[in-house]
């Protein structure tokens, strides 16, 4: 397959789940904002989510106090913000654009669809009037795509490079949420919170898992209350949570696999080996050597693993 096409299907991929994954956070934040909770608490939140995405220098340049009602917009319908939901929508369907030949009918009408009807929905004004089921149509267009895509392409290596693309974005968004999340409540990781603080707590961590659709899986798991560790535990290291970092590496070690070419191997083992720490790895271990620490370790190791696919597959980087 030709490096051009190669990039550009693995791109159209990584759009499309950012574009989910900023309805995610943004989505916890909404829902959370709706909880009785101080002005400081709120803006807190939205600070989290900005510094999430590393744009929260960007929006302060552009907007400067942080608010809920300037961040939603910056995130969601501000084209000069490369990784806000429309911005990630328009590049989407323009990488699938360029490769309109490799892609079956049914995917380049629902990437072309999706963009069509965020464009109406954001002029019409259905975003402002309910956010949250405006979320929710993003990952829903999200999860079509990707059915689409795995139900009727042909199981070869553009597949293989847009599933890459896919799960690589995946583990680098989930392992932001998670870093910045938990860094949002201060409560005792040993449940010694105040008793008045442990409501809010509840409603925290619920919304943390149901931004991953996470909830009922937790519940399935561990037939518990909900603990902070094993929520961490949940969202890094279980291999059967769709969007845990272990899961989503499994993804990328097994389609590096399927397109490996002759000097793809470092990168391979690259991935591997984090794959096998995530496999092996214990949650008190991660707890007691510092969260932090560990996820910015693997949130850099994710972005090399980015640069080293883009030098053996893709369109090398010019920077």
């Amino acid at each position: 397959m030709l490096s051009r096409t190669a990039d550009h299907l693995f791109w159209m991929s990584r759009y499309t789940e950012r574009a989910e994954n900023t309805a995610r956070m943004l989505d916890v934040n909404y829902q959370t904002a709706l909880l009785p909770q101080s002005d400081a608490v709120a803006q807190v939140g939205w600070q989290g989510l900005l510094s999430i995405s590393e744009l929260l220098p960007t929006y302060e340049a552009l907007h400067g106090e942080v608010n809920a009602r300037d961040v939603m917009a910056f995130m969601v319908t501000d084209e000069s913000n490369p990784s806000s939901i429309v911005s990630c929508l328009s590049a989407a369907r323009e990488n699938a654009r360029a490769v309109r030949g490799t892609l079956t009918t049914e995917v380049w009408e629902t990437q072309n669809q999706t963009w069509l009807e965020v464009k109406r929905m954001i002029e019409s004004g259905e975003f402002e009037r309910d956010p949250a089921q405006f979320f929710e149509w993003v990952k829903f267009r999200s999860h079509l795509s990707r059915g689409v895509t795995v139900g009727t392409m042909l199981m070869d290596e553009a597949l293989h490079f847009m599933r890459l693309g896919t799960f690589l974005e995946r583990a680098d968004n989930t392992a932001r949420l998670v870093d910045v999340k938990f860094h949002a409540v201060k409560g005792d990781f040993l449940g010694n919170a105040k008793e008045k603080d442990q409501e809010y707590d509840f409603y925290h961590w619920s919304a943390i898992l149901r931004s991953v659709s996470g909830f009922e899986v937790y519940r399935k798991v561990y037939r518990d209350v909900i603990k902070p560790e094993r929520v961490a535990e949940l969202l890094i290291l279980r291999p059967d949570m769709p969007r845990s970092l272990h899961a989503s590496l499994n993804e990328v070690v097994n389609n590096l696999a399927l397109v490996a070419n002759e000097q793809s191997g470092e990168t391979h083992r690259r991935a591997g080996k984090l794959c096998a720490e995530l496999k092996y790895g214990r949650i008190d271990e991660i707890l007691a050597t510092g969260l932090h620490a560990y996820l910015t370790q693997f949130l850099d190791r994710v972005n090399d693993l980015g640069v080293h696919i883009s030098r053996d597959f893709l369109i090398p980087s010019t920077t």
